[in-house]
């Protein structure tokens, strides 16, 4: 029997230039997202939330348009199981474009492509990546992209790892066997 521990993510040594990391969940934007998101940013553009004014907007073809914050977040949470999530700092983000509207009702995924790495100068159990990262809509067009990096632990260090409690009444194989 092989216990798989809990553990998400990769850590710096796990990822090489150029590897292209397609993200594993896609997430349907409902109209509460999109108006919940929008009325806790104070984002007053009654574009996000005004179906008749939006019916004016020659960009949005008569449709609600959803906040571009809300597509950036998504597309962000989307990417963090492949190249953020044991990360400790966030660096910086450049190059945002948002390149194609998301209405309520699309579909969001998010791939990224490692495009730089380096250990960090300053912390030597550390690695800084960068990425490109991309979100698509459920017809493949690119709705928004931007450069990212962070810094990573090295597996050695230990971070991210190990955090599940030991059973106090003894392995879950021990129960099995007294089932």
């Amino acid at each position: 029997m092989a216990i798989h521990k809990a553990e998400l993510g990769r850590f710096f040594e796990d990822f090489v230039v150029g590897d292209v990391y397609q993200h594993p969940f896609g997430r349907t934007i409902s109209e509460a997202d999109s108006t919940w998101f929008t009325q806790l940013t104070c984002n007053t553009n009654q574009n996000h939330f005004n179906a008749d004014l939006a019916k004016s907007n020659p960009i949005s073809g008569g449709r609600i348009i959803v906040n571009s914050g809300l597509t950036v977040a998504l597309v962000l949470g989307l990417s963090v199981i492949d190249m953020s999530q044991n990360a400790v700092a966030n660096l910086g983000w450049t190059d945002i474009k948002l390149t194609h509207p998301v209405y309520i009702g699309d579909t969001i995924y998010a791939e990224s492509i490692c495009t730089e790495m380096r250990e960090s100068s300053s912390r030597p159990n550390m690695g800084l990546i960068t990425m490109f990262t991309r979100g698509l809509n459920q017809d493949g067009d690119q709705i928004v992209s931007w450069v990212r990096t962070v810094m990573l632990p090295k597996r050695e260090t230990g971070i991210g790892q190990n955090y599940f409690p030991e059973a106090k009444n003894g392995p879950i194989s021990a129960l099995e066997e007294k089932a």
